[in-house]
């Protein structure tokens, strides 16, 4: 009985605290970046993350989870402003397939680049998890958060809602199980990490408080 209830307590505190990293509102970012990386996957993620791109917050912008039948001419029939940046700095990916995978190929595009910072845009409960990936494959990146807030987290509390109660719940299991791995993680035979890219240089850990 007690260690039933250590658990569910254990549980929830945990939950908890990774609300406390789930921004409520958006902000912009708290500094400019070498380079921008929007993840797919939600609502106004991508002209989010084309308006720091034209506010001058990175040189470039990584498009990261692309489906592989869609290409610039997509992008630009849904948002059709965005011929000019989507001609000279933004590059996409369409090979990552989950958060996992996002870190893997944004890690390629970064070292490619010679980037030194990366400004992360995503929506804000999946912000945590983005969070742990980068930071696993490239600790020698600064990261800045820029979590997206969907209009259902802006017309009311998550707690009113069993959709958002239940979205936030299985991003917490991901989230917890994204830290494990990387808990028990490390560089593989050969000298390569889990990305499959070389070791990075020893660096000064990232800086990825989320506002």
């Amino acid at each position: 009985m007690l260690v039933g209830f250590a658990i569910v307590l254990f549980a929830g505190l945990g939950f908890v605290d990774f609300l406390s990293k789930v921004p409520p509102t958006e902000a912009k970012p708290a500094r400019n970046a070498d380079g921008i990386v929007v993840l797919t996957g939600g609502s106004s993620r991508v002209s989010d993350a084309l308006d720091l791109l034209s506010a001058g917050y990175g040189h470039r912008l990584l498009i990261s989870g692309v489906h592989p039948t869609n290409g610039y001419t997509d992008i630009q029939r849904s948002l059709p402003d965005s011929q000019r940046l989507l001609a000279c700095c933004v590059d996409l990916d369409r090979s990552a397939v989950n958060t996992r995978s996002n870190a893997t190929e944004t890690r390629r595009w970064v070292v490619e680049r010679g980037f030194r910072s990366l400004i992360v845009v995503t929506s804000n409960y999946h912000m945590p998890r983005a969070i742990v990936e980068l930071s696993h494959a490239m600790p020698e990146i600064e990261l800045v958060p820029f979590a997206v807030v969907g209009d259902k987290w802006r017309e009311e509390p998550w707690w009113t809602s069993g959709a958002a109660l239940r979205l936030l719940l299985s991003e917490y299991a991901k989230y917890l199980f994204a830290q494990t791995r990387v808990a028990f993680g490390g560089v593989g035979q050969g000298g390569l990490s889990e990305t499959g890219l070389p070791p990075p240089p020893p660096s000064k850990p990232a800086t990825a408080s989320v506002n």
